[in-house]
This record gives C-alpha cells, sequence and structure tokens, in this order.
C-alpha cells in the first residue's frame, strides 16, 4: 500500500498540499476531522481518548482503510504513524514566517498584528498537542523524506512532486494492505487500547462485576473488541474433597466463552500463584475431562486469539 503523510508548520497550508495530491494520485484523504467523526463512528461519540491512546486509534483507523485505499494522510504525527506501513511517503511543507503571517491575513481576514499573534496561539497549540500525543513538541527533519518551501512553490508544484515521488518509488505497485497484515497489525494495537477501556461501541457483554485484577479487565475489553460473548467466573468446581465428602477446594476460571465452550484462566507472573494454579487446572482436568479449559499468561493473548480465529471475525465499522 502507499501511504502519504503530510504535514507542516501552521500558516503553511500544507492541507491543500494533501487534499491536491489525493486529488491527482486518487487517494483517499484522511484529515484531522475525518479521523475524529471515524473515531467516533468506532468507539462512540461520547467516548474520550486519551493522548497516549491517541497512536493506537490512529494506527487502527489506518489499517481498515488501508484493505481498501491507498491514503493521503494529513494529521497531527503523520510521519510517525506511517511508520508503521510498508511503502510510505513523508512530506513535510515549511515557509518563512512572514509567508505563514500572509497566508493567515488572507485565509482569515486579519490585520497583520491580528494574524501573527494568531500564528504564535496555532503553534503553540501543535507544541502541546504533539508533545502529549508524543512526547516531543515538535519533529525533527530525519523524518520526512521531502521537505518542501511554500514559499518557492505553489500548492499545485508541491503535488506534482509528491505524485512524482509516488510514481518513481512505485508505492502503489506494493498493492492494498493485505487481511493477514492488517488483522496482526489491529491485534496489537487493540491490545494497547484494551488497557485503556477503548473499545467498539456497545460493548458485547453488560459489565456487571468488578475484576479482580487489572489484567482480567484488559482481557474482556479485548474480547469486547472481537465481539465475543463472555462471562465472568460463572461456575466453580470443587477439585477437593475430605474422607466425608466436603468440599476442601474449589477452583473458578475467570471467563467462560459459550461460543467456544472454553474457560480461560489468566496467571500472574508471581511463580508462587502460578504453581498454585496449575496445581487446580490439572485436578479440574482430572476431574472434568469434559470441560476445554486453557491457561494464558498475558504474553499468549494473541496465541489465544489466533488459534481460535478470532481475528478473522469482522470488527464493525
Amino acid at each position: 500500500m502507499a501511504l502519504i503523510a503530510v504535514s507542516g508548520h501552521p500558516g503553511c497550508r500544507f492541507e491543500e498540499v494533501a487534499r491536491f495530491a489525493a486529488q491527482r494520485l486518487g487517494f483517499e484523504l484522511l484529515t484531522q476531522s475525518r479521523l475524529h467523526a471515524l473515531a467516533a463512528e468506532e468507539f462512540g461519540a461520547a467516548t474520550v481518548i486519551p493522548d497516549k491512546a491517541y497512536t493506537s486509534v490512529v494506527t487502527s483507523l489506518l489499517a481498515r482503510l488501508a484493505t481498501q485505499h491507498h491514503i493521503v494522510f494529513c494529521a497531527v504525527g503523520g510521519e510517525l504513524q506511517s511508520r508503521h506501513f510498508p511503502g510510505m511517503l513523508r512530506i513535510h511543507v515549511v515557509a518563512p514566517e512572514t509567508v505563514r503571517i500572509g497566508n493567515l491575513m488572507l485565509d482569515h481576514r486579519l490585520e497583520r498584528p491580528a494574524a501573527r499573534q494568531l500564528l504564535l496561539d496555532l503553534e503553540a497549540a501543535a507544541r502541546a498537542d504533539r508533545r502529549a500525543k508524543f512526547g516531543k513538541t515538535k519533529a525533527s527533519a530525519e523524518l520526512f523524506d521531502l521537505v518542501f518551501n511554500s514559499e518557492a512553490l505553489t500548492t499545485e508544484q508541491m503535488a506534482d512532486l509528491t505524485h512524482a515521488a509516488v510514481t518513481s518509488s512505485a508505492l502503489t505497485e506494493r498493492g492494498l494492505l493485505s487481511h493477514a497484515a492488517e488483522q496482526q497489525l489491529q491485534f496489537q494495537v487493540r491490545l494497547k487500547l484494551a488497557r485503556y477501556g477503548i473499545v467498539p461501541a456497545g460493548n458485547i457483554t453488560l459489565r456487571q462485576k468488578l475484576f479482580a485484577h487489572p489484567s482480567e479487565e484488559m482481557f474482556a475489553n479485548l474480547l469486547d473488541f472481537y465481539r465475543i460473548a463472555w462471562e465472568y467466573e460463572p461456575r466453580s468446581f470443587p477439585v477437593s474433597y475430605d474422607s466425608n465428602g466436603a468440599v476442601l477446594e474449589a477452583f473458578t476460571p475467570d471467563f467462560f466463552l459459550p461460543e467456544f465452550n472454553l474457560y480461560v484462566e489468566l496467571t500472574t507472573m508471581k511463580q508462587s500463584l502460578v504453581t498454585r494454579k496449575n496445581r487446580k487446572v490439572r485436578l479440574l482436568r482430572e476431574l472434568y475431562p469434559h470441560l476445554n479449559i486453557q491457561v494464558f499468561y498475558q504474553k499468549d493473548f494473541e496465541n489465544l486469539i489466533f488459534k481460535y480465529g478470532l481475528a478473522e471475525r469482522p470488527v464493525p465499522a
């Protein structure tokens, strides 16, 4: 796939360059405003996306679009987001301050002092936004493949140069992002989003209990992301009895996935707890051989998803 990330200094009109380039190339244009709209559609308009989750949300949305379109991406941090995808071209538009002030005067019908103040405000907001989302206030030159000076080049010329770079690099010949590659990428970013409780709008399972451990809530969020119904600690199984038949020990698996008739037990990294839990699981399998139970460390989440083909399930648009 081809992903063209276009960014620039405030007042450089880099958004116009992105729009013209998308038209020339016949690519899908993804702007900051459309990004917000897509995020609201997928996660719900009321969902607040934390700054630390921003990159994962954007990567998820880009991956979904990239299976159907080549993309021109014009949003904050595009040069960083594009590194997750093959066939990237990172473009940055710059200009002297006087040119940018002049553009703002024309675009907003302002006098020079007001346009100068607007530029300062826009620059401060851009630095704050970038720091919150990416930990840095500005992007360094080595992050870009092409840097255009809008003082010397028109919007049309910059779009033409972008078209020439895409053609000479044969970016579109790579084809679109494969569904297998998207599934692998989506799993990684969804696992990160699950840590923030961000799932598609309308959870599949109603939350009725508090989780005993944060890893359990994260796993539940991940199941919601894949639209997999789950029950939390639905049943306890006796695993040892005294001489009179009274229950001495019982084992309660963390989750039951009714669609797959599968019990799932999550483990911690504390060896003493793991040893005790493994003993109970062994007894459970001996006493209830018909039960299907899997024990997973957090690092094994991906094995569960791909073993049962859950990554191939369609995620709501």
